[in-house]
């Protein structure tokens, strides 16, 4: 079997960076001041300052000093958290998606190209789903030796295929062997592609025992579902349902009852879809017959989103799908989300950081401004409550109190 270059590519990529990161360097202090932070959990600080020691936030402190970076004009908030990503997949030489299917250096230079163009658009932690390409990726990035948001990844998914996925006991030894594969969670196809109808790929007995063997491993799942797997993907005790395109109120409301995160996106992944046809025409998965399903899908999309925003108790974290074409521009999600699903700008915030936190388990350490957290900070040239393509204009990014990212207007 061929053997994949992809890891020492990666490696090679960052020979210089690891150098500088070798050194030992002390615990830097550094002040932010700034007028407007939302700080993640709902509410709004004014006129007060972020202090920042090594990674982590140690005080909110309206006096400290001296300042570092003076923020003032700006809006300030936690780096942003997407639920779901595929942040190796990429165009090829050809201009044609390949999906996360390249080991190629070329492929290796594109994900880190990805990764840095979606840390420079505010995300400092992305959950990328289903790619074992995803994981050299990861490590890099954990080292120090790339820059980019951090990754979380479920290596391989699980494919419903019905009969052909397995028996319960194979499915679990597959939840086992992602385990040992270093995932972080279990991605599980249950439906087929919407562009193909959506159906239910995977038995309730099947869901059942993915996702209870997940628990067993201490690993959450997400679950692509529509329609009726929505509904089933939460009997089950699944972490997290993704897209849930024509769920019923009912299903809704049992997402809700359980305590399932439901994952919806309003527009981006289509809308990139669109842009980039000519692109994706003819590639795995994508013929005329699948955008022009796109097309009647996208206000099926919005649709959703109203409905369950307006669904009492349930828990909406934010993910984009993120593919080829739009690492980078993962934001747009919020815009949609705001202008055609009806959701309310400081919702459409939590959603992508104290509640984003929650769902991957990390609520304790990102997605609020508060000491003791990460220091993942951006700040946004205008208020996304008031306007929401402010989300387009990310000026300042540190990520775990390193800056990567400074052009606001009166910074350091």
């Amino acid at each position: 079997m061929r053997t994949s270059i992809y890891p020492a590519v990666l490696l090679c990529l960052v020979t210089m960076v690891n150098a500088i990161h070798s050194q030992s360097l002390p615990v830097k202090r550094i002040v932010i001041r700034a007028d407007t932070i939302l700080d993640g959990k709902g509410n709004t600080l004014k006129n007060t300052r972020i202090v920042v020691e090594g990674d982590k936030i140690v005080a909110i402190d309206p006096k400290a000093g001296p300042i570092d970076y003076d923020l003032r004009g700006l809006t300030l908030l936690p780096g942003w958290i997407d639920a779901h990503a595929h942040i190796t997949w990429s165009f090829g030489k050809d201009g044609k998606n390949v999906g996360a299917g390249e080991t190629t250096p070329e492929a290796a230079y594109r994900s880190a190209a990805n990764a840095w163009a979606t840390l420079m658009a505010g995300f400092t932690t992305i959950q990328s789903v289903g790619s074992p390409t995803d994981l050299p990726l990861r490590d890099a990035i954990a080292r120090g030796a790339l820059v980019g948001p951090r990754v979380l990844t479920a290596v391989e998914p699980l494919m419903g295929r019905g009969e052909q996925t397995g028996t319960p006991e194979e499915i679990r030894a597959f939840i086992r062997k992602q385990k040992q594969a270093g995932a972080d969670v279990i991605k599980i196809f249950a439906s087929q592609s919407i562009r193909q109808g959506g159906g239910m790929t995977l038995s309730q007995e099947q869901l059942n025992a993915a996702c209870d063997e997940a628990k067993k491993q201490g690993l959450r799942t997400l679950v692509h579902a529509y329609k009726e797997a929505v509904r089933a993907a939460s009997t089950a005790g699944c972490t997290q349902v993704e897209h849930g395109t024509l769920a019923t109120d009912d299903d809704l409301k049992l997402l809700a009852k359980n305590g399932t995160y439901l994952d919806p996106q309003a527009g981006l992944v289509i809308e990139n879809y669109l842009l980039n046809k000519e692109r994706y025409l003819g590639t795995p998965g994508y013929t005329e017959e699948g955008f022009a399903a796109m097309i009647k899908i996208l206000p099926m999309n919005h649709d959703l989103v109203q409905r369950a925003s307006k669904t009492p108790g349930l828990k909406i974290v934010f993910g984009t799908d993120a593919v080829a074409g739009s690492h980078g521009r993962n934001a747009e999600e919020f815009i949609d989300r705001v202008r055609d699903g009806g959701v309310d700008p400081m919702t459409a915030m939590v959603s992508a950081n104290s509640l984003g936190a929650e769902a991957l388990r990390m609520g304790d350490r990102i997605g609020s401004i508060a000491p003791g957290m990460q220091a993942d900070i951006i700040a946004l040239d205008g208020n996304p409550l008031t306007d929401i393509t402010a989300v387009r204009r990310v000026v300042f990014v540190m990520k775990g109190g390193v800056v990567y990212k400074n052009i606001a207007s009166g910074g350091k």
